[in-house]
């Protein structure tokens, strides 16, 4: 092989029917992952990589999928599988294997929930080459007998840390179980915790490791991702994120909310202040994802105000503007946040939403990033008039450089009769300021928070419940508690938790919040709009292979 500044797709040995797709996408050379993972693929290897969305390793792993498949003869059971966390991602993979494997006629069928099974079932008893699935789905099918992995020469586990936070751990045991011991096995995350580790130790063969280090967006010495932080109070941050949306004035964002009624009510509030918003969670269809994300992309929308889950995988290539609403619950999920913005040279800025007492995040966030997160005031209402004016400013000076002003000489020349000019300008510029939109002398001003002291900023420890047992605080705002009968005395930890709701309901691990855990019982902090679902799938399962007592905590009383 060639240098890696001089390395081609030919250069990897890919097939002709896939280098002249890729030239046809304009795909000019391979990203490093590609370069590193794509020959030992190739040469049949097992392997774990460690890259982050974006890098390119999509094509890492779908064009030697896409290599193997025979010209013709082929059979009606899938050669290869691929496992993602969210329907999200499943499409998307599916689609990018449809472009690079079209002229080879490859079958690419996704599979993943709220998709009519009917279809799935039609298409897999037709003949595919490739199934790309969400893992619970992939598991029913298995389970029906709909699906059967005996041909299958290769397993893909793409974004397989999130995989496990969402509570997939038994079904890709499941899985992986059902896949022929000969089969090669490919595993990608961007984090490489030991759960990681222990998967890639059962079911991996001498893998060629791979790590394609993460470029912490932001840091070097020309960052290209300006990071800011705002301190404000809860009741004020729909009028603080206007405030600031209205000075940064990007081209497209994407807000971050932890919940579903959240994203849908700041949606409200930001097209009431008169942004063209678009709110994309997970009880959306996916017919309804696919027209938000289409007007997004074309323009017609400026901000997609969303939850993590509901985003995973979107690469929006106008994208110049990350916001968290709240602070991320890890310093992993802030990362990959800030990740969309900022690629390919483009410069992009990540704004946080903290109250104060998240400060103590935003430190954790900037330890694990190296970068400080430069924490500003609220723009004033005068900062606000500022802004404006320079907008006003700014479209006038673009009117005068392009548009044909002469059908208008006779009006400023009848009025030039009575008035100055420069009074005649004034009142122009005055009528071209308040056409514009809203002013800001109707605003009130958003009070200054300071963070509160570290002492303040403790949050509760998963193991305790305080002194006594007592309940050793109120839950944050927009999660409410739920009640477990079941504590440290039946081996329960906070992993059999989150496991336990992550596999059962809608919601992450990331989703969920603060876990205490005592002798006899445990509360765990869900989003509000998801309690009653949270404890109707509790009720329906077992935890620690029993059946326990499950409600809404009652004002702290067991």
């Amino acid at each position: 092989m060639t240098t890696d500044e001089t390395t081609t797709f030919a250069d990897l040995g890919l097939r002709d029917e896939l280098l002249e797709a890729l030239a046809g996408l304009g795909y000019e050379e391979p990203t490093p992952i590609q370069r590193e993972a794509i020959p030992r693929l190739l040469e049949g290897r097992d392997l774990l990589g460690q890259a982050a969305t974006g890098t390119g390793k999509t094509a890492a792993f779908a064009l030697p999928i896409l290599q193997r498949l025979p010209s013709s003869g082929r059979g009606t059971e899938p050669v290869a599988m691929i496992l993602v966390p969210t329907r999200e991602l499943c499409m998307q993979v599916s689609q990018a294997l449809h472009r690079y494997g079209r002229a080879l006629g490859a079958r690419v069928l996704p599979i993943y929930g709220g998709q009519p099974i009917g279809r799935q079932l039609r298409e897999l008893q037709r003949g595919v080459d490739v199934v790309v699935a969400t893992p619970g789905r992939a598991l029913d099918h298995l389970g029906r007998g709909t699906l059967t992995l005996d041909s299958v020469e290769l397993v893909v586990l793409d974004e397989a840390d999130e995989m496990l936070d969402m509570g997939f751990a038994e079904e890709l045991e499941g899985i992986l179980a059902a896949a022929p011991e000969t089969r090669q096995t490919v595993l990608f995350s961007a984090t490489m915790p030991a759960r990681i580790n222990a998967i890639a130790r059962r079911h991996l063969r001498d893998p060629v490791r791979i790590q394609i280090e993460r470029e912490v967006p932001g840091s070097g010495e020309s960052p290209l991702v300006r990071q800011t932080a705002y301190v404000v109070a809860r009741a004020h941050k729909p009028a603080a994120l206007g405030r600031i949306l209205d000075v940064e004035a990007p081209a497209a964002a994407i807000v971050f909310c932890r919940t579903r009624d959240q994203v849908d009510e700041l949606t409200e509030t930001l097209n009431g202040r008169g942004y063209r918003a678009e709110a994309l969670h997970g009880g959306m269809s996916q017919e309804q994802r696919d027209r938000v994300m289409g007007r997004l992309r074309s323009g017609t929308a400026e901000l997609l105000v969303a939850t993590d889950v509901a985003a995973r995988g979107l690469d929006i290539e106008q994208l110049t503007h990350v916001v968290n609403y709240e602070v991320p619950s890890a310093a992993e999920s802030y990362v990959h946040r800030i990740g969309r913005v900022g690629r390919a040279g483009r410069e992009g800025a990540a704004i946080t939403l903290a109250e104060p007492r998240e400060h103590r995040m935003l430190k954790t966030i900037e330890r694990v990033t190296k970068h400080r997160i430069t924490v500003e005031k609220v723009p004033t209402t005068a900062d606000l008039r500022a802004r404006r004016l320079e907008l006003t400013r700014a479209a006038l000076h673009e009117s005068l450089l392009e548009d044909e002003l002469e059908q208008f000489r006779v009006v400023v020349e009848t009025l030039t009769d009575e008035f100055d000019v420069m009074q005649v300008a004034l009142a122009a510029v005055k009528l071209a300021h308040e056409s514009s939109g809203p002013g800001a002398d109707d605003e009130e001003e958003i009070p200054e928070s300071a963070p509160l002291p570290a002492q303040q900023d403790r949050g509760p420890r998963a193991g305790g419940a305080g002194p006594a047992g007592k309940r050793s605080r109120v839950p944050a705002g927009g999660m409410t508690r739920i009640f477990v009968a079941a504590g440290r005395s039946a081996g329960i930890r906070p992993q059999d938790l989150v496991g336990a709701i992550a596999g059962e309901t809608r919601l992450s691990g990331r989703d969920i919040g603060a876990i205490e855990i005592t002798d006899r019982f445990s509360l765990v902090e869900v989003p509000e709009d998801a309690a009653k679902e949270v404890v109707a799938a509790l009720r329906a399962t077992r935890i620690k292979g029993k059946k326990v007592q499950v409600r809404l905590d009652r004002d702290g009383k067991p």
